[in-house]
């Protein structure tokens, strides 16, 4: 393992958490971000990701990708990353296994749902929902809501995307709790997990849309960066079947793409003046990142994937009925408060704004298939596409 480098997070600087914790009630011999990292891992907010779209909505296959399975590898990618770099794989890792949990049933299609079921009322973003959930809902602690996670945890994933300069409710909400400096750039560890988000999904996107034959390699080869990649591979295995190199391929680019992250890091940071944690949030640019030909590589992958793989005939047909599903099962909760679970229906307030906005962070924490047999009971009987 590299030394820890002078610009690395450290639990023994952290900025501490928003409740004071009684240290003689601590668990084991474990640091600030070592902590945060298991409570990510032993929350309810976590384990519900195994039942959450990824790409395919409700996936009847075993072998796709969910939010849960996103998670993980992402977090193999980014403690890679951190450990190269020195940074704090800890909190690198609680970054990567907690920065979807926001995310409501059925990915993307679910989150339009719930943002034009909020329209009047400060909309919905996954992003801060991630907030909300881990300081707010989630609260399976005696003595203070949420998981009480540590300023640096909740900092890197408030700027998941980098600096907020205008946060949504939810965001706006959390920050005036326990302020988190939205308007400068994260933590290394943070601009790493962001990153290696990026890496894990560009690429095993490709596995799974391969598998679900949505794409197929010849289309493939319309992104040079994939078209390279595929021709080495080929060069390396000239006696393997095609079908058997494309999780080679895969393993390959992300190897390929964690390299250049590597070294076009190392030369910004070489480049700087960075000294410390503090100098990486106020040095104004972002220091982890591709070089400016893979940023170029990758940009031209995400095109590709938009038009071949996510906006597909039957992915889109997919989100329009989950789009049906979150939005049905909204407007019945918000016309009868009274069918909501007992311990949503209790604490649900009169005021309508606050109202839906409950229903909402109720929905939001559902799995596709609770959503779709809670619609079932609220509304109705619903055909589903094929992949449900």
């Amino acid at each position: 393992m590299s030394p820890t480098a002078r610009w690395a997070s450290t639990p023994d600087a952290s900025r501490g958490r928003l409740y004071d914790e009684h240290r003689g009630a601590e668990r084991g011999p474990r640091d600030a971000f070592q902590r945060d990292r298991d409570r990510i891992v032993h929350s309810i907010s976590f384990r519900r990701l195994r039942h959450k779209t990824q790409v395919f909505v409700a996936p009847d296959g075993d072998h796709f990708r969910v939010r849960l399975t996103h998670s993980l590898e992402v977090a193999q990618i980014g403690r890679v990353i951190a450990r190269a770099l020195g940074l704090n794989e800890d909190l690198t890792e609680a970054l990567c296994l907690a920065h979807d949990i926001g995310h409501p049933p059925f990915g993307h299609a679910g989150e339009d749902a719930l943002k034009a079921a909020l329209v009047d009322h400060g909309g919905f973003d996954h992003n801060g929902h991630t907030l909300r959930a881990l300081m707010r809902i989630d609260s399976p602690y005696p003595c203070w809501p949420g998981l009480n996670l540590g300023w640096e945890t909740l900092e890197g994933l408030a700027k998941h995307n980098g600096p907020v300069r205008h946060p949504g409710w939810a965001l706006a909400e959390a920050d005036a709790a326990f302020p988190l400096d939205l308007a400068r750039h994260s933590s290394l560890e943070a601009q790493v997990a962001a990153i290696a988000d990026d890496i894990a999904y560009d690429n095993h996107d490709i596995d799974d849309g391969l598998r679900a034959g949505l794409l197929t390699r010849e289309q493939l080869f319309e992104v040079p960066l994939i078209e390279r990649g595929w021709t080495a591979v080929k060069a390396r295995l000239p006696q393997v079947a095609d079908a058997r190199l494309t999780g080679e391929l895969v393993r390959s680019q992300i190897g390929t793409m964690v390299n250049d992250v590597i070294a076009e890091t190392g030369r910004r940071l070489a480049d700087s003046r960075i000294e410390t944690a503090d100098d990486v949030r106020a040095a104004g640019v972002a220091l982890v990142g591709f070089s400016p030909a893979m940023r170029e590589d990758e940009r031209t992958l995400k095109r590709f994937m938009y038009r071949a793989l996510y906006h597909h005939p039957r992915q889109l047909e997919a989100a329009e009925c989950a789009r049906t599903v979150v939005a049905g099962v909204f407007v019945a909760l918000e016309a009868a408060p009274e069918r909501l679970p007992e311990g949503w229906r209790e604490t649900c307030p009169d005021a309508p704004r606050a109202r839906a906005r409950h229903i909402a962070d109720f929905i939001a924490g559902m799995t596709d298939r609770y959503a779709i047999r809670s619609y079932r009971e609220l509304v109705g009987p619903i055909e589903l596409p094929e992949g449900f």
